[in-house]
């Protein structure tokens, strides 16, 4: 009695394997720059709990993430984006506020609010689970035990597997084994003088140590997304902040005042 043989099926690759076939990230050389196409899955942020460089990296990277994206000829990508802090991070450094938001994420954000590490492990790994969302991040105060290298292994793989990438803020940690990606040490810096007052305050910039990364070389750099997006800063002592030009404001009245003008 024969049997016939079962038709063979290949499996899908995983987003994450697909990504690193396409852009080539087995070259570790590679120099680290804003707006590259392939991005890590899954990356940490070290940052000091008395300032907001983390939080502030973090969604300048997610944000220049999802420009990449669109760049590339995808369609603008709409979807919510989960934010997910421990108690211990909510007490160190706040909560999201959303009226200091970019203005496109502002009616995108969910935010959940874990009592301990455990469950926001457990929140940042089943929203990787989900492709509705256009990414995670994440904030955790200190080095819990619960976040041991077991831990990171199992987001790594779940954000990879389902396509869904992940910013984690570590606050006030030590840098302990990890299977991110990419791990940075961030830090406020001075923002670029205003173009128009200089005694305004400055846009957010940071000082960001890129010390591990498997595609790129360690470096670091200074950053800011005055413009919008995620950019370097040449010098910082003489670079100053993009700001629209106020010079198309100025029109010919016709002999009317401004305001006669406007009522028109």
């Amino acid at each position: 009695m024969s049997r016939s043989p079962m038709p063979f099926t290949p499996s899908k690759p995983s987003p994450a394997r697909v990504l690193s076939r396409a852009a080539g990230l087995s070259a570790p050389d590679a120099r680290w720059r804003p707006g590259l196409d392939a991005q890590p899955f899954h990356s940490e942020i070290f940052a000091s709990a008395h300032e907001a460089s983390g939080a502030g990296l973090a969604l300048a990277l997610a944000r220049d993430a999802l420009a990449s994206n669109a760049a590339d000829g995808a369609v603008e990508d709409t979807r919510q984006v989960l934010w997910v802090q421990d108690r211990a991070a909510i007490r160190l450094g706040g909560r999201p506020f959303l009226a200091g938001l970019p203005p496109d994420l502002r009616r995108r954000l969910i935010h959940v609010a874990a009592a301990t590490p455990e469950d926001a492990l457990f929140a940042l790994e089943e929203g990787l689970k989900c492709r509705d969302l256009a990414c995670v991040i994440g904030e955790i105060a200190g080095n819990p035990r619960a976040l041991s290298f077991t831990a990171s292994r199992r987001l790594s793989l779940t954000a990879e597997r389902h396509g869904v990438r992940l910013w984690l803020v570590r606050l006030d940690a030590e840098r302990d084994l990890s299977s991110a990606r990419m791990r940075w040490q961030a830090r406020a810096a001075p923002s670029p003088p205003p173009l128009w007052n200089p005694a305004a305050p400055g846009t957010a910039s940071w000082h960001a140590e890129l010390f591990r990364a498997r595609a790129h070389a360690p470096g670091e750099w200074m950053l800011c997304d005055d413009t919008g997006t995620l950019r370097l800063r040449s010098d910082p002592d003489t670079d100053v902040a993009a700001a629209p030009d106020p010079v198309h404001l100025a029109r010919p009245t016709v002999g009317r005042s401004l305001a006669a003008r406007a009522r028109a």
